[in-house]
């Protein structure tokens, strides 16, 4: 098996279901007490949050970077970013190693794609939603994305960090979430992308009438096929 590296702690709800999901895998594709050999550099969520509201980029991107080349000493043969938001500072991490950047965004179009959905509903927080580095991504893939509207964005953003981040999960919350995926399919989705790692905390299958893609078991299925290629 392949080492993995894995940027993590943002928020670290969302890093234990990373753990979770790919050893759980790794033993039902191995069988017996077979578990993967990851590495974990876990953030103080606090401080990312922070420098994110205050649009200091550059200096996340330097933290990462150095995060992610530590975990290529220590013997990570890859790296994930286990959130979807700090994709924004990809490109500084992958300056920062020589080892591939397995990026959120890629097995999410695949999976788009391969079920025949050309335009999903992009639920995410508002640097997704509203930065063209994610977006981009999926329409140079051949997947438009259809955002909520202002205001949707504003509360979506902030059950994400006030609440799933806080390990808070709400029935009025997850009613929201369940009205936000209607408004969006009457707007032209037929499939919805969970494309924030809390989000499957709070959205399940059986609360959405379109096809879900969450975007924290997409990549975590890519890690695990990355482990073991051999």
């Amino acid at each position: 098996m392949r080492a993995i590296g894995i940027l993590g702690g943002m928020s670290w709800e969302s890093s234990a279901q990373y753990y979770t999901l790919i050893n759980r895998d790794v033993r039902e594709r191995c069988g017996g007490i077979a578990s993967a050999p990851l590495l974990m550099h876990s953030f103080d969520f606090a401080e990312i949050a922070r420098l994110q509201a205050d649009n200091q980029w550059e200096r996340l991107g330097t933290l990462l970077g150095e995060a992610a080349a530590g975990l290529e000493r220590a013997g990570a043969e890859a790296i994930l970013i286990a959130t979807n938001t700090m994709h924004l500072v990809a490109p500084q991490v992958e300056a920062t190693i020589t080892v591939p950047l397995l990026h959120i965004a890629d097995p999410l179009a695949k999976a788009v794609g391969e079920a025949g959905h050309s335009h999903i509903g992009l639920l995410a927080t508002r640097f997704i939603m509203e930065q063209p580095f994610y977006t981009g991504r999926l329409k140079d893939a051949g997947v438009a994305t259809i955002i909520p509207e202002d205001a949707e964005r504003v509360e979506l953003h902030r059950i994400i960090f006030d609440e799933l981040c806080a390990g808070i999960i709400s029935e009025s919350s997850r009613l929201f979430a369940t009205e936000l995926i209607e408004s969006l399919e009457r707007r032209g989705a037929s499939a919805i992308a969970l494309a924030c790692t809390e989000l499957m905390l709070l959205i399940e299958p059986q609360h959405s009438a379109l096809p879900l893609f969450d975007t924290t078991a997409l990549h975590c299925e890519a890690a695990v096929d990355f482990i073991l290629a051999v």
